[in-house]
């Protein structure tokens, strides 16, 4: 099991509503994988940089205490309790962007309704990884998927910062036969498997664990990047990048955004459209060569 987290993936079935309450423990120090923790009550782990964060259903204190002496090297820094709505930032709901109709496995509009042939149904369940799908960054991704798709036949994507998946599952749904979804956290990778599976696009999106930077060379039409800026501007540099046709860059900040333009121009790159939302965040779509 990899060091850079962990999911309970038996809890519940994929059709359940989400966690009601969230019972988190903040440590400092890495979780090494303990067969004490994985019962129906633990939900993941989620690491940040030295430190870690449990998430629980119930309180687990006992659970975690146990945790700490068969670990000594962790220290049990604070718990905290919230709702599963407080940890996303709002209660989850179906919503729209473009042709795309996100919802929820627990509220999907579309099991009364019909879709017409021109909707682009994606179920969403971000577990307890960040990533909604209402962020500025992902809507401004959705709309250049959409553009991306319109211009050119997209034969294969790679998604790099993946999160939930979900941008690795809309180029799927918009024709790529074949795209790669990858993300460093492992408890990401698993929510990401996890929407795979409930969108039954597994025949069309892998998802691994590893470096955004080991992956750029993976051959791909389109590269699609929401990540942090430290790790785009090496990306942007790679002969890997170089290599692909169509790129979606997101997830920056108006310095960063205007630094990752800067070095897009002294390279035969063409940004063909560009997004900044709320006055802060920053998307390009462009095309390379």
């Amino acid at each position: 099991m990899s060091s850079t987290g962990y999911v309970q993936s038996e809890r519940k079935t994929s059709f359940d509503s989400p966690y009601k309450d969230l019972f988190i423990y903040y440590l400092h120090g890495q979780v090494v994988p303990d067969q004490n923790l994985f019962d129906p009550d633990f939900i993941g782990c989620w690491p940040e940089d030295e430190f870690s964060f449990l998430f629980f259903s119930r309180p687990a204190r006992a659970k975690v205490e146990k945790l700490l002496n068969s670990q000594p090297r962790l220290t049990l820094l604070d718990e905290f309790q919230m709702t599963y709505d407080q940890w996303q930032g709002g209660r989850l709901a179906p919503f729209r962007v473009g042709r795309f109709h996100i919802a929820p496995p627990w509220q999907m509009p579309w099991n009364n309704q019909e879709i017409s042939q021109e909707e682009l149904p994606i179920v969403l369940d971000p577990g307890v990884v960040f990533g909604t799908g209402t962020h500025p960054t992902t809507c401004s991704c959705l709309e250049a998927l959409e553009l991306v798709f319109g211009r050119a036949k997209i034969v294969s994507a790679l998604d790099l910062g993946t999160g939930t998946g979900l941008l690795a599952l809309a180029a799927s749904r918009l024709g790529s036969p074949k795209t790669l979804a990858v993300d460093l956290n492992f408890l990401a990778v698993n929510t990401a498997i996890k929407n795979v599976r409930l969108n039954r696009l597994q025949d069309s999106v892998l998802v691994v664990q590893g470096r955004a930077e080991d992956f750029i060379d993976s051959p791909s039409d389109l590269v699609i990047a929401n990540i942090h800026y430290e790790v785009m501007k090496h990306l942007i540099q790679a002969q890997g990048f170089c290599a692909k046709k169509w790129f979606i860059l997101s997830g920056l900040l108006r310095t960063q955004a205007k630094d990752i333009a800067s070095s897009l121009s002294r390279h035969p790159f063409q940004i063909i459209k560009k997004w900044e939302q709320d006055g802060i965040w920053h998307t390009f779509f462009g095309k390379i060569g």
